[in-house]
């Protein structure tokens, strides 16, 4: 099996202040993986737009508040540096590159594991809240649950697959929408947003329409958008909205899309989304909305039935997922746009992000 030395002591960000946007570069001691787990030696981490969510307490549906002190993150890559009792039975050798996802851990016994969601696992632990995560050098993870990294894929670039390309690989898959169908992504510049682009089009054979902000347009574009609409040039009001869904309709050929895949957290992307289907399109939820939860102001049923429109929910995307979206990604038809930063720079990265000033992804550098 081969070993590796493991520091006694390690560097990670917590976040010192819960509830605001803030984090604190520590040194704090190195676990020892317990039964059935292995010891994680992380050298990179995406850094997700949810996890600005759980250290700001933004999220409602969370069961309590974010704790002081919590190492956050869920988007991490590294290699095995060490065994607990009975891991090595899981195949996996030391120096093998695994990655760590939203969902820690899931117990493959409940109902939505056996169902194959073992991201909404009843008993699961997530990632950086109240389970420490990814922003730090060294990590705990279940043996049978970490994802193989392809060796074809670098580690940077395989960081924010775990979550993000994950998240919009199942979203497409659950929207039902089939080759040559067009697919609407509010939030298509972000971090979701131009990976779902990328993969819906390279992967998928979508015709994909993106919304976002104008400066944006160009990765848009690129990331293999036919239609882009600027949000800026729409008004906010009624007539602005109208004037919006008009556009998309007629972008489609007047029917509508097939698929409208929200990677924003805006309630007003999910108040639009429902306008933008044509007959039995389907609305797929992924952006989590923050703050107290508001109704999906078009969603009354009578133009639900009349036109038979679907709303799914998307919740990140399960461990066959993963492998198939890593896969995907190795092949080359999907690459995140990112930046990477090193580990004293994740509070500005949480500010731009809150400014709506990020295109892509950042991903930290553990190094050091």
């Amino acid at each position: 099996m081969g070993s590796v030395e493991v520091p006694s002591r390690h560097k990670a960000l917590i976040y010192d202040n819960p509830g605001s946007i803030s984090t604190k570069l520590e040194e704090i001691e190195t676990p020892k993986p317990g039964v059935n787990e292995v010891l994680i030696n992380l050298t990179h981490s995406g850094v997700c737009h949810s996890d600005m969510g759980v250290m700001t307490n933004s999220w409602a549906w969370l069961p309590a508040p974010t704790r002081k002190g919590q190492v956050g993150g869920h988007e991490g890559v590294g290699t095995v540096a060490a065994f607990g009792s009975g891991a090595e039975s899981s195949g996996l050798k030391i120096g093998d590159r695994v990655g760590i996802k939203w969902m820690a851990s899931a117990c493959g016994n409940c109902i939505p594991c056996l169902a194959g969601a073992d991201a909404c696992c009843t008993a699961g632990k997530i990632s950086g809240y109240y389970t420490p995560g990814t922003f730090q050098q060294y990590a705990l993870a279940p043996a049978h649950y970490v994802t193989p990294i392809p060796d074809a894929l670098p580690s940077d670039a395989a960081a924010p697959m775990l979550c993000g390309g994950v998240t919009v690989y199942s979203a497409l898959v659950k929207s039902g929408a089939r080759p040559g169908d067009w697919v609407v992504i509010p939030g298509a510049g972000g971090g979701l947003g131009h990976l779902a682009l990328q993969i819906g089009a390279r992967g998928m054979g979508f015709r994909m329409i993106g919304i976002d902000m104008g400066e944006k347009e160009k990765l848009v574009k690129e990331c293999g958008a036919e239609v882009f609409f600027d949000l800026s040039k729409y008004g906010r009001d009624d007539e602005g909205t109208k004037k919006l869904v008009e556009d998309v309709k007629e972008a489609t050929g007047g029917v509508g899309a097939a698929a409208v895949v929200v990677c924003t957290a805006s309630n007003a992307a999910y108040a639009q989304g429902l306008s933008f289907l044509k007959f039995r399109g389907t609305l797929v939820c992924v952006g989590v909305p923050e703050g107290d939860a508001v109704p999906i102001a078009t969603a009354d049923p009578a133009s639900i039935l009349a036109l038979e429109k679907r709303i799914v929910g998307s919740a990140v995307g399960n461990r066959k997922d993963a492998i198939d979206t890593l896969e995907m990604a190795a092949r080359g038809l999907v690459k995140t746009h990112f930046e990477t930063q090193p580990m004293s720079k994740l509070t500005e990265v949480f500010e731009r992000m809150d400014k709506g000033k990020l295109q892509g992804r950042v991903v930290l550098d553990l190094s050091g």
